[in-house]
């Protein structure tokens, strides 16, 4: 090869390099804040129901609404951000699983218990039997049934 060819050469491989890491640079984003990634936790712990009516969200809400209250430690230790967020249930016993959203907390429930409306109950088990095991996660914010 002519030397010609190899500073052609050289020059080509030099400019695809630099092409190839600005374009598989990051994209910054708009905001200046970290984002992080809530991770998925399951939860196991009793459900019971209540009448509900106006929530600690500021909605109020029929006792034929998808409502579910968290405890009232974990609301306040997240400062209410979950207010509006869809969560999955599923009864532990049976299997039967349905979506209610979050718009109340519960002051007697413990961190993994939930407290929710009796249209929602229903989905589950009868009202007579007042409680059930069931396990449930938060849906990814936005997220609706």
């Amino acid at each position: 090869m002519s030397s010609r060819t190899l500073s052609a050469f050289y020059w080509l491989c030099l400019f695809a390099t630099l092409f190839m890491s600005i374009s598989a640079s990051p994209v910054p984003s708009n905001s200046t804040e970290p984002r992080e990634l809530e991770k998925r936790v399951t939860r196991t712990g009793r459900a019971t129901w209540f009448n509900v009516g106006l929530g600690n969200c500021g909605k109020t809400s029929k006792d034929s609404d998808p409502v579910v209250a968290m405890s009232k430690a974990f609301y306040d230790r997240n400062g209410g951000s979950n207010c509006g967020q869809w969560v999955e249930i599923i009864n532990t016993a049976n299997g039967k699983k349905a979506y209610g959203q979050l718009l109340d907390s519960c002051p007697g429930c413990k961190e993994s218990e939930l407290d929710i409306s009796p249209s929602l109950f229903k989905k589950f088990a009868p009202l007579d039997n007042g409680i059930f095991t069931a396990q449930w996660h938060f849906m990814a914010k936005g997220w609706s049934p």
